[in-house]
């Protein structure tokens, strides 16, 4: 069977992509015939255009991974289920412009400061997303209900966790990130955030958290809430037994975040409101911000957001090699940068997104570029911007499938402060033992208060 788009075909596809990207910004829900499209034979039941390239270098989609791995075992690490590809070719500081159309200038910026040992092996492109079935009648069903609300910042009848499949403007593209699927009602989990200095040098902070996605409780009490968070450091010491509570609205604007720490040392529980837009990230030695977490979160109000383009780009993808459980955070964490033997890149489409900051709001990045992977709403990359227009900080999202539930998440994301040439990476479980996610996590409300954070904390 041929996959590969024709001409024609591209071209109906660019010029629909024109008229989406120009479409009134305040256009949201769309037709029942539009809906119809979902899951049919142009497009995936998330919106993703399903054929293959013309190139025949991005694949059809034909479902994702429906089945685990024969060789996976339940309650242990995940399996590379494509650990025999190879190596397509190697991209480095010799050779990377003549795929500047595929590369970010983030990933420019890594190629010129490391020359010697920063490189991307591209490996064939597998498009792995797959979600469960009722996720994806969700989505239909969504599809035509959900509206933004005044200005952006918010959603009105949202009932699905891609709320614009087929997205009109930057901000519906960045809500669908916000509000993408990452579990039946809630997660818990236990990784590492790792702050890596000029040096090399390096100290692990290894944290635990409860996450519960209130929009999918049945009989939701608090129909503006996200989601509610909870996050405990364990480790080193020095912090251990500090515990973080968020609870997260759909529209901040008119219900802002609100956040609770519990300092161990103090034994106290106190409001925090710095826990959103650029307030520093908890134990990243000042290298990320709040909003910059799963490489973008929170209230959209600061930016102005302008949907570019979908194009194609090189980005990682099913980085299954990341979580090997034979390797130390010492063979992935090289000076500079993460060992490039341990990741993998892909050629895939995204939806290029740029958040230029509003006038008089304030914020360390004076602009964004983001770039949206098609098949799953996960940012996969970011340039951040500092008020000069210069280049300040890179990020990547380290994808991979949780197969045997069909969730995609993070094997890790990265952020590289390009001019100090720190970087921080979040999400490696390698030197923990087991699977370290329960995507079976069922918690209360009542877990997720300041009188729960009081109670619970301890050192």
């Amino acid at each position: 069977m041929n996959t590969q788009s024709t001409p024609n075909q591209a071209m109906l596809f660019a010029i629909a992509v024109v008229l989406l990207i120009t479409a009134h910004p305040s256009a949201a829900k769309i037709s029942a015939a539009q809906a119809a499209r979902l899951g049919g034979p142009e497009l995936t039941p998330i919106g993703a255009e399903r054929a293959g390239n013309s190139a025949g270098t991005i694949p059809e989609w034909t479902g994702g991974i429906e089945n685990p791995p024969a060789n996976y075992v339940k309650g242990e690490k995940l399996v590379d289920p494509f650990a025999s590809d190879k190596p397509l070719y190697t991209i480095d500081a010799n050779n990377y412009q003549q795929y500047q159309a595929a590369l970010s200038p983030g990933q420019f910026a890594m190629l010129k400061r490391y020359p010697d040992t920063y490189r991307l092996n591209v490996y064939p492109s597998r498009r792995s997303a797959a979600l469960p079935q009722r996720v994806y009648d969700e989505i239909k069903q969504g599809a035509v209900r959900t509206e933004l609300v005044e200005g952006g910042n918010g959603l009105r009848d949202f009932v699905s966790t891609t709320p614009f499949p087929i997205p009109s403007s930057g901000i519906e593209v960045i809500w669908n990130h916000i509000a993408r699927y990452r579990t039946a009602l809630g997660v818990e989990r236990r990784y590492t955030q790792i702050p890596v200095q000029a040096n090399g040098n390096f100290s692990p902070v290894l944290f635990e958290e409860q996450v519960m996605f209130a929009n999918r409780v049945p009989n939701n009490p608090y129909p503006n809430r996200l989601f509610v968070f909870l996050q405990r450091l364990l480790a080193p010491a020095r912090v251990e037994g500090d515990v973080l509570l968020v609870h997260e609205n759909i529209d901040q604007v008119k219900e802002p975040r609100s956040a609770w720490v519990y300092n161990a040392g103090q034994r106290r529980v106190r409001r925090a409101p710095n826990i959103a837009y650029d307030g520093p990230g908890t134990a990243s030695d000042g290298l990320r911000t709040a909003d910059d977490l799963d490489l973008f979160n929170g209230a959209p109000d600061r930016y102005d957001w302008k949907l570019v383009e979908k194009r194609e780009m090189l980005i990682p993808y099913n980085s299954y090699k990341l979580r090997d459980g034979n390797l130390s955070y010492k063979d992935i964490l090289l000076k500079g940068h993460l060992n490039p033997d341990h990741l993998r890149y892909e050629l895939h489409r995204t939806w290029v997104v740029e958040a230029t900051l509003k006038a008089g709001a304030r914020h360390i990045y004076a602009r964004r570029t983001f770039y949206v992977d098609e098949d799953t709403w996960q940012i996969a990359l970011v340039d951040h911007y500092d008020g000069r227009g210069e280049l300040w900080k890179y990020k990547e999202a380290h994808p991979i499938m949780h197969y045997q539930v069909k969730i995609p998440w993070l094997a890790a994301e990265s952020l590289h402060d390009v001019l100090s040439g720190r970087y921080l990476v979040i999400g490696l479980d390698n030197e923990e033992s087991g699977y370290q996610y329960d995507f079976d996590y069922q918690g209360s409300f009542d877990d997720f208060t300041p009188a729960a954070l009081r109670r619970s904390g301890r050192r």
